[in-house]
């Protein structure tokens, strides 16, 4: 019976070290790479309509706990919060205010209600809102 008890309590043990791992290893993915924006869910406007000169990239400092970059034309830096797989984006700090189109408001709109992310088995960063995806995000760096 003991033999049964510590073996039970073994596996559970190393499933939830084995999952805490895993989300390690995700969060550290986030911070090797600049990401650049190849898909944002919401607008009737084509991809390629809302960003035709520049994608928004960012890059998570993880000593700052900033998001760096640029949302399509004026830079970008926002504070984050990042525990286990959920993650929200602050208030953005100022920014140059040249406007350029409508991309800019859609990115800024969809990444305030952000609230969930992952990285798939392709490697691309999936922001969403909850379970469903909302932003698609590939490394360039």
């Amino acid at each position: 019976m003991k033999k049964n008890i510590f073996l039970t309590l073994f596996v559970f043990a190393m499933i939830s070290f084995s999952c805490s791992s895993v989300k390690n290893m995700n969060s550290d993915k986030l911070y090797e790479s600049k990401w650049e924006l190849e898909y944002i869910s919401g607008p009737r406007i084509a991809f390629q309509g809302l960003y035709p000169n520049k994608k928004p990239q960012i890059t998570f400092n993880k000593e700052k706990q900033r998001v760096e970059g640029n949302n399509s034309c004026n830079g970008y830096s926002a504070p984050y919060t990042l525990e286990a797989n959920s993650i929200s984006f602050g208030q953005p700090g100022p920014t140059t205010l040249m406007f350029c189109g409508q991309g800019e408001q859609v990115f800024l709109k969809t990444i305030k209600k952000i609230n969930k992310y992952n990285i798939d088995a392709e490697g691309k960063l999936n922001l969403m809102i909850d379970d469903v995806p909302m932003m698609r995000f590939k490394k360039t760096k």
